[in-house]
């Protein structure tokens, strides 16, 4: 075992390795520090084989009750090795560094959260190993109880915060949901380490997001995930552009994993000459279509029915359908029986659409001088 050779391991192959070996604190290494940790394991173990060889001075000294021999380095019994590797899985549970790269980068601690409906929150974070050991160092003999949480915060239109829960956390991850409830209301989170005795050490607090009046918009958009194509949906949502200016640890987030700026939708969706009005004669034009979203909820094992079609449920009892919204009024029936067929509810939407074309205006000259 060379340096040369364990160069071209990845960082993830030689934690596994530095893991295997029972390298002490590996999994908060860099690569060339696991390549020293490896060859310095190596070179100990070599030794140790020398001093303790067969036929050899000290090879012959009396078993201990713990498999060891006396005369010799007190070597680990089996029990021992196993509280060990239950401790190091301890540690790798509680650890929540970004890790996993081949190469190291300093990354800042930073934890960004975005809204996926008027329900649920996601948060993402981005945390050093250095934060984590200047969390460990602050909690001194606290640390062995202390567990990774999330605290979510109820913030007030006036900026005051009132804590709503922690919630227990894993190291290996960084992402989460969070459920909410009473929309529309402003949240901010905090992530770090809670002691056993209630002592709190943060390590990074988001960026504060509104979560939206319920709407069918938000509830049945089950492509939300793919942040390629919903970004400036999700950047909007998440106070990207509130009036007190863009959340920047947000929009480095979306723009790293997209690869692109985000600003002006006016600017980001349709290029900088969007709002340049020397467009192309008789290509202006401009389509408006609607449709109509009925989302409720009732019980799970319900019967429900939409102008006399069954619908399906979700497992929690809610529900949503699209329809079609023709340039007329509608009458639409929402049926829910249970299951046994003693008790039934019925809710009537009436729904008119009235669309209306006006005529074009066309204005003499450029409206915008040139610079």
């Amino acid at each position: 075992m060379t340096s040369a050779s364990l160069q071209k391991y990845t960082c993830k192959d030689l934690a596994q390795m530095a893991r295997r070996q029972g390298v002490a604190g590996w999994h908060s290494m860099r690569k060339d520090q696991l390549i020293k940790a490896l060859l310095r394991e190596a070179k100990s173990k070599a030794n140790r084989t020398k001093r303790t060889g067969v036929g050899g001075r000290n090879g012959m000294g009396r078993s201990t009750s713990n498999g060891t021999r006396l005369g010799q380095k007190t070597v680990p019994s089996k029990a021992q090795q196993r509280i060990d590797q239950f401790r190091s899985k301890l540690e790798r549970l509680k650890n929540l560094a970004t890790s996993g790269n081949e190469t190291p980068v300093e990354t800042a601690d930073r934890l960004v959260v975005m809204v996926r409906d008027p329900y649920w929150l996601h948060a993402y974070w981005e945390l050093s190993p250095h934060g984590i050991q200047r969390a460990q160092a602050a909690m001194g003999q606290h640390w062995h109880t202390a567990q990774p949480v999330l605290r979510l915060f109820e913030v007030s239109d006036q900026g005051a915060a009132r804590l709503l829960r922690s919630v227990e956390i894993h190291g290996g991850v960084n992402h989460w949901y969070l459920d909410v409830q009473d929309p529309p209301q402003q949240y901010q989170l905090d992530i770090g380490y809670l002691a056993a005795d209630g002592n709190f050490h943060r390590l990074a607090r988001s960026n504060r997001v509104s979560t939206p009046r319920p709407g069918m918009r938000d509830a049945v958009d089950e492509n939300w995930t793919d942040v390629a194509d919903n970004a400036d949906r999700i950047f909007a949502m998440s106070g990207g552009y509130t009036p007190n200016g863009t959340s920047q640890e947000l929009q480095e987030v979306l723009e790293e994993r997209l690869r692109r700026p985000l600003g002006s939708p006016m600017t980001t969706r349709f290029g900088s000459g969007a709002g340049d009005p020397q467009h192309s004669p008789g290509g202006f034009q401009l389509a408006v279509d609607a449709e109509l979203v009925v989302f409720g909820a009732t019980l799970a094992d319900a019967h429900v029915t939409l102008n006399g079609e069954p619908v399906q449920l979700r497992t929690d009892g809610t529900f949503a359908v699209r329809l079609d919204m023709p340039d007329r009024r509608q009458v639409i029936p929402i049926v829910s029986s249970t299951s046994d067929g003693v008790e039934q509810r019925t809710v009537i939407l009436a729904i008119e659409r009235n669309t209306k074309v006006l005529e074009p205006v066309v204005r003499d000259g450029p409206t915008q001088k040139p610079l």
